[in-house]
């Protein structure tokens, strides 16, 4: 089976009150953790890439292992690019196999994002290549991300219907409350998504498919085994997982999930090391590191995104 598209898989989502899930990769390991939940959960999924991971783990590399995991597992994914920054990424993406692009154009004004993400949307559709836009900016810091609380802005829903229809775009980003990486809400500060946003944008744009970033809701024991042997992680809070599930009965068709990954997998390897200080093959501590990757992924479509058995 070859890479899909999003298409489909958000035409069913939407009609059926669920989520995608929509994981980063940068390694063996991690994929082989997300497809091997993917499989058992008999769920859809996106496995996606950032600029950080391309420079990590190189383009050809990534293309090829996901390759591998679709020969392995015989499901539909999807492969990704997250936050794509400028054209050149973008078409280096579509150029180079993948099914689906994002083009970020949030930091600029409205009108240069409409241009940027056109120019994007024209080139891939070219070629067969869906893609996501982003309305609205998100705080936290997650690879090449790094947005300030102060210039954090939610997705106005009167920009929507303009924004969707001179781009063209196949799914929309947007700001309601979620933030990039492990992130710690200030003292007092309870998180919350917007909800009226997401309807009055739902309204607005019916049938439309709808995407989350920043949306990992960190598991407080992960983090407490990091400090336990030897880190230094604050306590981090993510969004409550009940308030995802609801977004996900709305217009919301991906999520994006990247830190509850690298926590998970952090604190697998931490233990393990720290209970087994002789072991020296990477195969010895990454095994559980994968494990905790395929835990926590089906966790997430099982409870949370309700993409499991949706195939």
């Amino acid at each position: 089976m070859p890479l899909v598209t999003t298409t489909e898989m958000f035409e069913k989502a939407y009609k059926d009150g669920y989520a995608i899930g929509a994981f980063n990769v940068n390694n063996m390991e991690i994929i082989q953790g997300i497809t091997e939940a993917a499989m058992e959960e008999k769920s859809p999924v996106i496995l996606q890439v950032s600029a950080g991971a391309r420079k990590y783990a190189r383009h050809n590399y990534l293309v090829k292992l996901v390759e591998a995991a679709i020969l392995e597992t015989d499901l539909p994914i999807a492969l990704h690019l997250d936050h794509g920054e400028n054209f050149d990424i973008c078409k280096a993406c579509v150029d180079g196999g993948f099914s689906s692009v994002m083009i970020d154009g949030s930091k600029y004004s409205f009108e240069e994002n409409i241009a940027l993400t056109k120019q994007v949307v024209d080139y891939a559709h070219s070629k067969g290549v869906v893609v996501e836009g982003e309305l609205g900016r998100l705080a936290g810091i997650e690879d090449a991300v790094n947005v300030t609380d102060e210039d954090a802005q939610f997705t106005d829903p009167a920009q929507v219907e303009e924004f969707v229809s001179k781009t063209g775009v196949d799914s929309l980003a947007i700001a309601i409350g979620t933030s990039h990486g492990a992130y710690k809400f200030k003292p007092g500060q309870k998180p919350r998504l917007r909800f009226d946003i997401l309807e009055k944008i739902q309204q607005r744009l019916e049938g439309f498919p709808i995407v989350l970033h920043g949306a990992s809701s960190v598991p407080q024991d992960k983090v407490a085994i990091i400090n336990q042997f030897g880190g230094a992680m604050p306590d981090a809070i993510g969004i409550p997982e009940e308030m995802l599930r609801q977004a996900a009965k709305m217009a919301v068709c991906k999520i994006n999930i990247d830190s509850d990954l690298r926590i998970c997998m952090t604190a697998a390897v931490r233990q393990h090391l720290a209970e087994h200080p002789d072991h020296f093959d990477p195969r010895q501590f990454l095994t559980p590191g994968r494990e905790a990757i395929k835990q926590i992924v089906a966790h997430k479509m099982r409870d949370v995104l309700g993409s499991s058995n949706r195939l």
